[in-house]
């Protein structure tokens, strides 16, 4: 997909950026050359460069031709390195973009580092670069230095980023700003480093950039050869599990949600929420996506997380989420002096829904426990840390909560969160019934039994045929629900299940049938919001799962159109232009698009389609 430059006074759009990572920490690289998100050194630290914020204030280092261009973009194939392809009238050049891994999928050293080659191919194209780092979500002062080999760049008080070149720039330096343009011929080449807190500029050639991307490259090509997917969709499916493992940290073993902050659900509102931590959701959501592919390794360093955090827990109490250290502490704050996302705020960083009760959390947790023993040894220690959670939801599931969609509103008695209850006491009383275990498994399965009469009684709706997203609200629906039948709650056949699944396809989509709401009643906030992706492959799944296989594949190769220019996708998309909305790029989306393909080619293998058969 070729770009045209636009204005410079339009900023980026969220679907113009691609992300390299390094599994510790993500950037955002836009169609225009700029590094314009990039907290350093973890996911969840304060950004250095933060223009998709706010384009004046953020902070950004970009590379891009002087005179007016046409831009590609893509990824060199089977990895995470992002080449932008810049054509002018004058000739072209490739700039290629990665943070360095080791070959066994490790961070490549202490400092986290971005590499940037540009290289000439056709002419002899000018070039303009902007070096404007803002530490600490841009509320410091930037200092910034030249020396003979780079520039040194602090906020003179704790934190410094380097950058370093082969050949010394005309550097034009003021208000923390360098800016300089070189001249580039074909066949010439120039790499450009940055090195988080390091106190010297070292000579280029000693970040080792050749080495360090062969090594990159190898890392990404050996790991998409063990994902197990064949068929139409492999590609989208690889995209997606790339995507998923940028937002692994190999250190601790944790899963973001996405590398953002503050991506506005609808341009100019105030839903913007801070996604840069492990919610235990989103992540055990995730390691079932890869290893549905053949990635199970993942899930052997989340547990370790799991195990970590739950040391520290009382009395079986879980919260929903946590700091890529496993930190607890995430309070919620806004940033004034940011602009917003096309002047969408607040600005917030930070996370108020952590101190949410959020029931269903203990049902995805004991799922994914379930899931682990099939394929590792579930350890006593593992299980001491489990049973408690099934304990506590056992004396607790009666509860009303704030849902999977962390609804600020007041709590209710979500039928989501009922049938993750459910999950939660049927998997413990599974777990320790056949491995042997402890546990009160009489007084669970009572509980169990219990919530799923009460579900079937309080969250079914006779007349409108399907189940309700909260008790003694019947005419409400909930996108979540469309997953009942993956936990087993209820068989796919039940004629409840396919009602509520054809009530959704009816209510909660767009007028086209192409994208799904998650819900339409009020929940505590204001202002709208986009069509929510996960629910949209959540729908295609659904739909194949009751029988309607043409009806799922239309929604899935639609939804495959909505990708950006690299095959990412964000939270959201705005229903009525296809823009992108929310946080960027979304494991919620990618982990739902992988479990989508892999029923759909479980589909074909089991009932292939006839030559003389056409997709609607």
């Amino acid at each position: 997909m070729t770009f045209p430059i636009l204005p410079a006074a339009t900023p980026p759009s969220i679907s113009d950026y691609g992300l390299i990572g390094d599994m510790r920490t993500a950037a955002l690289v836009s169609t225009r050359g700029g590094i314009d998100w990039c907290c350093l050194p973890r996911f969840d630290s304060p950004s250095v460069f933060a223009a998709l914020l706010d384009p004046e204030r953020g902070g950004t280092w970009s590379i891009c031709p002087v005179a007016p261009y046409r831009v590609t973009q893509q990824y060199l194939t089977g990895t995470n390195v992002l080449v932008t392809t810049f054509r002018t009238d004058d000739g072209e050049v490739t700039l290629t973009d990665f943070m360095p891994v080791t070959t066994d999928g490790r961070p490549d050293g202490r400092h986290p580092e971005i590499h940037r080659q540009v290289t000439g191919v056709v002419g002899r194209v000018e070039l303009a670069m902007r070096f404007m780092p803002r530490f600490d979500y841009a509320s410091r002062t930037t200092r910034i230095e030249v020396l003979k080999v780079g520039v040194f760049a602090s906020d003179r008080a704790e934190q410094v980023v380097t950058l370093a070149s082969a050949k010394p720039f005309d550097w034009v330096v003021g208000a923390g700003v360098a800016t300089t343009q070189f001249a580039l011929e074909a066949g010439e080449r120039r790499w450009l480093v940055l090195r988080f807190d390091d106190d010297d500029v070292h000579p280029v050639d000693r970040y080792d950039s050749d080495r360090k991307l062969e090594a990159t490259c190898a890392f990404w090509r050996h790991w998409v050869a063990e994902v197990r997917m064949d068929g139409v969709h492999r590609e989208p499916v690889v995209r997606s599990a790339l995507a998923l493992k940028l937002m692994t940290h190999a250190e601790s073993g944790a899963i973001i949600a996405a590398p953002t902050t503050s991506l506005p659900e609808t341009i100019g509102g105030g839903r913007n929420w801070d996604y840069r931590f492990v919610w235990l959701r989103d992540a055990v959501f995730t390691l079932d996506a890869l290893e549905a592919v053949g990635h199970p390794a993942e899930a052997g360093e989340f547990m370790r997380f799991l195990r970590r955090v739950l040391r520290y827990e009382s009395a079986g109490h879980l919260q929903i989420m946590y700091g890529v250290d496993g930190r607890r502490d995430l309070v919620e704050r806004q940033l004034d002096h940011l602009a917003g996302y096309r002047g969408s705020r607040p600005v917030r960083v930070g996370n108020g829904a952590a101190g949410q009760l959020q029931i269903d959390v203990y049902g995805e947790v004991l799922l994914a426990a379930d899931r682990w023993r099939r394929h590792h040894l579930l350890s006593e220690g593992t299980w001491r840390s489990l049973r408690p959670l099934v304990d506590w939801i056992a004396g607790h599931w009666q509860l009303p909560d704030s849902s999977i969609w962390e609804v600020r509103g007041e709590t209710r008695h979500y039928v989501y969160s009922k049938v993750m209850s459910w999950a939660a006491l049927d998997r413990g009383v599974k777990i320790a019934r056949e491995l042997g275990l402890d546990g009160d498994l009489a007084g669970w399965a009572a509980e169990r039994d219990a919530v799923h009469a009460e579900i079937l009684d309080r969250g079914w709706n006779p007349a409108g045929n399907c189940f309700i997203q909260a008790y003694d609200h019947p005419d409400s629906l909930d996108a979540a629900v469309l997953t009942m039948g993956t936990c087993g709650f209820l068989p796919w056949t039940d004629p409840r299940l396919v009602g509520t699944v054809r009530a959704i396809q009816e209510h909660l989509t767009t007028p086209d049938g192409e994208l799904v709401f998650r819900y339409h009643t009020p929940d505590g906030l204001e202002g709208e919001e986009g069509a929510f992706s996960i629910c949209t492959f959540w729908l295609a799944e659904a739909l194949l799962k009751i029988g309607d296989r043409s009806a799922a594949e239309r929604i899935f190769r639609r939804m495959l159109r909505h990708a950006n220019h690299v095959g990412l996708y964000s939270e959201e998309i705005d229903p009525i232009t296809g823009e992108f909305l929310g946080n960027f790029p979304q494991a919620f989306t990618h982990l739902a698009l992988i479990h989508c393909a892999v029923a759909l080619a479980k589909a074909a293998i089991a009932e292939p389609r006839h030559p003389h058969q056409q997709h609607p």
